[in-house]
C-alpha cells in the first residue's frame, strides 16, 4: 500500500467514533485495573496507592542523591504540594527520607528508606511474574513503538486539557 493510501486509510479510521470510543473505554479499564494493582502493592506497606506512587516514582528516579519533590509532582502529574504533604506522612512511617538540597535549602530532595527498599526488593519476583505475564506476545520493538505512541496520545491530551481550560 502507498504512503498517501495508508494516509488516507488512517485519517479514515480516525473519523470512526466507535473505534475512538473503544480505545478510551480500553484506556479507561487499562488505568482502572493499574490502580487496583498499586492498592494491593500499596497494602503490602499500609499505604495508600497514591502514595505507594510517589515511593515508586522515587524509586525508578533516585540516582543515590534523592529527587526534587517538583521532579515527582511533575511525573505524577499532580501539584507539589500533595508530594510535600504525602512524603511528610511516609517519612513518618518511616519509608522515605527528606532533606533539604546542598545546593538549595528550598528545595527538599526525596529518597526511599532502607527499610523501603529492601521490601520493593522483597516483592520484586511477584512484579516480574506480573509483568512478564502481562506484556507476553511484545517484543521490545513493539513495546517501545507502543509506549512511544501512547506517550503522543498523552502529550495531545495534555495540550487539548490546556485549550480546553483557556476556552472556558
Amino acid at each position: 500500500m502507498s504512503a498517501t493510501r495508508k494516509e488516507g486509510a488512517r485519517l479514515r479510521s480516525i473519523g470512526n467514533l466507535d473505534i475512538i470510543r473503544r480505545f478510551t473505554w480500553e484506556i479507561s479499564s487499562i488505568n482502572m485495573y493499574l490502580e487496583e494493582l498499586r492498592q494491593f502493592w500499596a497494602k503490602t506497606l499500609g499505604i495508600s496507592g497514591p502514595q505507594w506512587l510517589i515511593l515508586m516514582a522515587i524509586s525508578d528516579l533516585d540516582k543515590d542523591d534523592g529527587i526534587p519533590v517538583n521532579v515527582v509532582s511533575k511525573l505524577l502529574h499532580v501539584d507539589p504540594s500533595f508530594v510535600t504533604t504525602q512524603s511528610k506522612l511516609l517519612e513518618k512511617k518511616g519509608l522515605l527520607r527528606r532533606r533539604p538540597s546542598p545546593t538549595d535549602a528550598r528545595v527538599v530532595r526525596l529518597s526511599l528508606a532502607d527499610k523501603t527498599q529492601k521490601h520493593i526488593a522483597s516483592l520484586n519476583e511477584q512484579y516480574k511474574t506480573i509483568r512478564e505475564f502481562v506484556f507476553q506476545g511484545f517484543d521490545e520493538d513493539e513495546l517501545t513503538e507502543f509506549t512511544g505512541k501512547l506517550a503522543t496520545l498523552k502529550n495531545r491530551l495534555q495540550k487539548a486539557c490546556v485549550r480546553i481550560s483557556i476556552d472556558f
